[in-house]
């Protein structure tokens, strides 16, 4: 299982991540999701550890903590939801059939 830490910093870096985590146990991973447009981190994070009783230990030591500015929320990380893959987007008002257009034809 793996550690969710939200209400990060955007200048967080994995290195800074894994050393306030390494604090309370040995880390064995860190991953920052990125933003697929802009690059930019989301803020949020997962960190994985090797024991429940370091994870246990972290999640009571950094849960509302202030670190880089920010008050973190740190607890077990929910498994993730399955999206649908029927293709279907919504938002739009579109059904795929006919193709809208965002300018008025002159004619």
């Amino acid at each position: 299982m793996s550690i969710y830490v939200g209400n990060l910093s955007f200048k967080v870096t994995e290195a800074d991540l894994t050393a306030v985590f390494a604090e309370y146990g040995s880390v064995k991973r860190v991953q920052i999701p990125t933003d697929r447009e802009t690059g930019r981190i989301r803020g949020f994070g997962f960190v994985e550890m090797s024991s429940e009783a370091e994870e246990q230990a972290a999640i009571a030591a950094l849960d509302g903590a202030e670190w880089m500015g920010r008050d973190l929320k740190v607890n077990k990380a929910r498994p993730r939801e399955e999206r649908p893959t029927s293709g279907f987007r919504s938002g739009n008002g579109n059904s795929g059939g006919e193709r809208r257009r965002s300018f008025q034809s002159r004619y």
